[in-house]
């Protein structure tokens, strides 16, 4: 059976890379050789030319909000537009929750 594939983001490039997972994190981007970030199996990249898109997808990833399988299926609820993020972020800011639980609120009250 073929190793267990996990996905690589480059932010600067705007790329995603399917790699065999080996145990370790630490991968060079294919085109620029700056380090990548493990986001997880059940991520899904957007188009390179979506500039919103990688813009989210750069705070979610610096807030520490990976895209990891759990046992129902994919990673849950991921906010998809800066609005969204916006909204979370105002509403972390209020109630004092922390930043990255406030992201993946699937909805707020």
């Amino acid at each position: 059976m073929p190793p267990a594939k996990t996905s690589y983001v480059c932010l600067p490039c705007r790329a995603s890379y399917k790699q065999p997972y080996h145990g370790d994190h630490d991968r060079p981007c294919p085109r620029c050789a700056k380090p990548m970030i493990h986001v997880g199996s059940a991520f899904a990249a957007p188009p390179r030319r979506d500039k919103a898109g990688w813009r989210v997808l750069s705070v979610l990833l610096h807030a520490g909000v990976r895209f990891h399988k759990s046992c129902c299926g994919g990673p849950g609820y991921r906010p998809r537009t800066l609005r969204e993020v916006r909204e979370r972020m105002a509403y972390a800011q209020t109630t004092g929750e922390p930043f990255s639980h406030a992201l993946v609120r699937r909805e707020l009250p």
